[in-house]
């Protein structure tokens, strides 16, 4: 039997900007001793590389091949959904890049799909504009449904699934 491991991030080998005791050195011996593993997260704004080079700075021995992003993990459901697939997509750069890769087109009319994704680019067109794109027909797609995130002061701020229960709320539809 294979054995690899699977590795959230915050919470389990750093916490904001504070290392976890340890996970340097279990990472490090996971490489040396070629065991597979993967950097997994269901935040979407950002692309696997910036994720690499974030915990390449924090010592991690890492590059962009060991991160999985829930944004990756979108596109690729979409690719494989429908062909020329188009999206209308509430999110930033990461969610952007990975449609993208997968040639998926964002576009702001007659989209095939709604992306909701992490991030600080939702206002009140915007979601209006979701709102009535889901009413036209557009899929209603979330790559995650956690209700709030935590911010690097220790605060919160509203999530990926607040976003979509906004537009689920308002359209009737999940």
């Amino acid at each position: 039997m294979k054995i690899g491991f699977l590795i959230d991030m915050d919470g389990v080998v750093y916490r904001g900007t504070e290392l976890i005791p340890g996970a340097v050195e279990f990472i490090s011996l996971l490489k040396a001793q070629k065991i597979p593993f993967m950097f997994m997260t269901n935040n979407s704004q950002r692309t696997p590389m910036d994720i690499a080079t974030r915990l390449q700075r924090m010592g991690f021995p890492v590059d962009q091949e060991h991160v999985f992003t829930s944004a990756q993990a979108t596109a690729s459901y979409l690719s494989q959904q429908k062909e020329r697939a188009t999206a209308y997509v509430i999110g930033e750069g990461g969610l952007h890049s990975a449609l993208d890769r997968v040639g998926i087109a964002i576009v702001d009319h007659n989209p095939d799909y709604v992306v909701v994704g992490e991030g600080r680019t939702g206002s009140a067109e915007v979601f209006d504009k979701a709102v009535q794109l889901v009413f036209d027909g557009a899929r209603l797609i979330a790559t995650n449904l956690d209700p709030n995130c935590p911010t690097q002061n220790g605060g919160i701020r509203p999530g990926c699934g607040a976003f979509t229960k906004l537009i689920e709320e308002a359209t009737g539809y999940k």
